[in-house]
């Protein structure tokens, strides 16, 4: 439980224990729960389009769903995704480029980049609502989960780009027992949905999510050889970066893997 608080308390702005205290070692720890972070989440969303839903039109919903996505990260994902671009699309050397993304100040490219991906974040969702609920509700519940473990995936295998700055917490530090944990929590997650709602899923749909993790897994892997170039390694805004690309290639996927069963 303390390792899940502690998860929650730097994933998200849910509520925990105030008088919760951790060391670094126990916040490193915590990363092989962040999948059940990212489940909570998508049940908050689920949540919102149920509720929204009685009431508003589907764009409106939708928009909703996003805006409780949003504010339950803090934003802080997609601050680090507009910091990210901001630093790529700077002229100089890697520390040219990281003092840009440290300076925290969104420039034309972080605008950009941010309402891109929300941008195709509802529209692929307004997308996965003309598929089966089992597609779009098991989506809802599982994009924010997915997320996570692309985060677990990239820290365990990339490098810190500078010695300060939360990112490098994890970064690198993580082992392969954190890894082994998100990863089996992640597949038995899958499992689950797909046992409970058999009946809702078509066949090809059993072989769903293991498109989205090939998919998320090199995702990572090119991102970490893509930020190594540009910045010598990773910080905490490239993981935000890396988590809200994800969530977006996540729904990508299951869209063109569910068009093929329709």
């Amino acid at each position: 439980m303390r390792r899940l608080l502690t998860a929650l308390q730097f994933l998200t702005i849910i509520p925990v224990d105030h008088k919760l205290t951790v060391n670094e070692a126990d916040i490193v720890k915590s990363s092989s729960l962040f999948v059940p972070v990212g489940l909570i989440q998508g049940l908050l969303l689920i949540a919102v389009d149920n509720a929204a839903g009685r009431v508003f039109q589907q764009e409106l919903t939708i928009g909703l769903v996003l805006l409780a996505l949003v504010l339950s990260n803090g934003g802080f994902h997609l601050d680090g995704l507009a910091d990210t671009f901001d630093a790529i699309a700077a002229k100089g050397d890697k520390e040219k480029k990281l003092s840009v993304m440290k300076d925290g100040a969104t420039g034309p490219a972080g605008v950009i980049a941010v309402f891109f991906v929300l941008l195709l974040k509802f529209l692929a969702l307004k997308s996965l609502t003309s598929f089966s609920l089992f597609t779009f509700y098991s989506s809802l519940i599982l994009m924010p989960a997915f997320s996570k473990w692309a985060m677990v995936i990239t820290m365990f295998h990339g490098r810190p780009a500078r010695q300060n700055g939360l990112g490098q917490i994890f970064i690198s530090k993580i082992g392969v027992k954190e890894v082994l944990l998100s990863t089996f929590i992640l597949l038995l997650s899958c499992m689950t949905l797909q046992a409970l709602f058999a009946r809702s899923a078509l066949y090809g749909q059993y072989f769903l999510y293991a498109i989205p993790a090939i998919f998320i897994y090199l995702l990572c892997r090119l991102s970490i050889h893509f930020f190594n170039r540009h910045f010598g390694g990773l910080t905490g805004d490239t993981l935000g970066a890396i988590s809200e690309i994800s969530e977006t290639g996540f729904l990508f996927t299951v869209i063109a893997w569910s068009r093929l069963y329709t």
